[in-house]
């Protein structure tokens, strides 16, 4: 079964990311978001019911141990490989770690993609604080790009992709109007003079501190479903703006609690995910079903 062949604008498989070549065909997907495992060394667990005497006793999500952490990237870098592959021309890979292995995932990333592909990297903050008691506390996380081509979506005059100007900087610079009456500025840089108009905000720049994590791991939000390590729908409605189009194939090898599809769907694209975890699986079919997003089904385990 290939992604673009079903009528559902979503097509969920209960399977490894490995074999993403057997459900997308290559070179179709526009995004690829992946939230893999962080190797933090433990079990999560689903939030555990009302009542129930403390979250260790919630359904098991996904265990993330592993050997070493030689073990890890030889896993993850197996999936890139399969993602890659996945990816249009056009195509940008957002994969989303932390300190524990984000050094050495990007020397994997080098490998499959290359150094030239790399894009950059966005520092995302939960706001969760840290409680970390020596050393630097850990507050952040952070999200590798590469692309696959040097043609990739970045749709930077996306409202989501942009921020108010400072009321200085409005006051000072933007103090001429066009023709329609709105303000702007001018600035020549290499003999090239550019315009820049108040009302469309700056570019938000690499760090993103506007999308609490708090929001979708918390019973008191609706957004929340429960599931461990849930990631904002705000983080990846701006991510999908900003690497895809309307009518693009949004990919997420870890679904998780389907955020990403969620969000891919509303802005108008089409989606694929899959996870290997039953509670992700049970989750995400759940969220798409109350939003009224209709979802075809894959098993795509390996029996016997």
């Amino acid at each position: 079964m290939i992604a673009c062949e079903t009528s559902a604008p979503v097509l969920l498989v209960h399977g490894d990311a490995i074999d993403i070549g057997d459900h997308v065909a290559s070179g179709s997907a526009d995004l690829a978001y992946l939230d893999p495992p962080f190797t933090v060394g433990m079990t999560f667990r689903a939030r555990a019911t009302e009542g129930a005497p403390s979250r260790e006793s919630g359904e098991v999500a996904y265990h993330d141990r592993w050997d070493s952490l030689d073990a890890y990237l030889a896993w993850l870098e197996a999936r890139l490989d399969r993602v890659r592959e996945a990816l249009s021309l056009q195509g940008t890979l957002w994969l989303h770690l932390d300190q524990r292995a984000v050094h050495e995932a990007k020397v994997a990333c080098d490998r499959v993609f290359g150094r030239a592909g790399f894009l950059g990297e966005i520092i995302w903050v939960p706001g969760n604080g840290s409680k970390k008691r020596r050393g630097p506390g850990m507050s952040h996380q952070t999200i590798l790009l590469y692309t696959r081509g040097k043609d990739f979506v970045w749709n930077t005059s996306d409202p989501a992709l942009r921020a108010p100007f400072a009321p200085t900087s409005l006051s000072m610079h933007f103090t001429r109007t066009d023709e329609d009456g709105r303000f702007f500025r001018e600035r020549t840089l290499g003999g090239k003079t550019y315009r820049y108009y108040a009302d469309q905000g700056r570019a938000i720049g690499s760090v993103w501190s506007d999308c609490p994590a708090m929001v979708a791991n918390t019973p008191l939000r609706k957004e929340s479903t429960g599931y461990p390590t849930q990631k904002p729908l705000k983080l990846l409605d701006r991510i999908v703006r900003a690497s895809s189009n309307p009518g693009s194939l949004v990919l997420d090898p870890f679904c998780g609690s389907g955020t990403t599809l969620h969000a891919a769907v509303a802005l108008g694209r089409r989606a694929i995910g899959f996870d290997v975890g039953e509670l992700a699986i049970a989750t995400t079919r759940q969220r798409l079903a109350d939003a009224n997003i209709d979802v075809s089904f894959a098993d795509g385990r390996r029996h016997g």
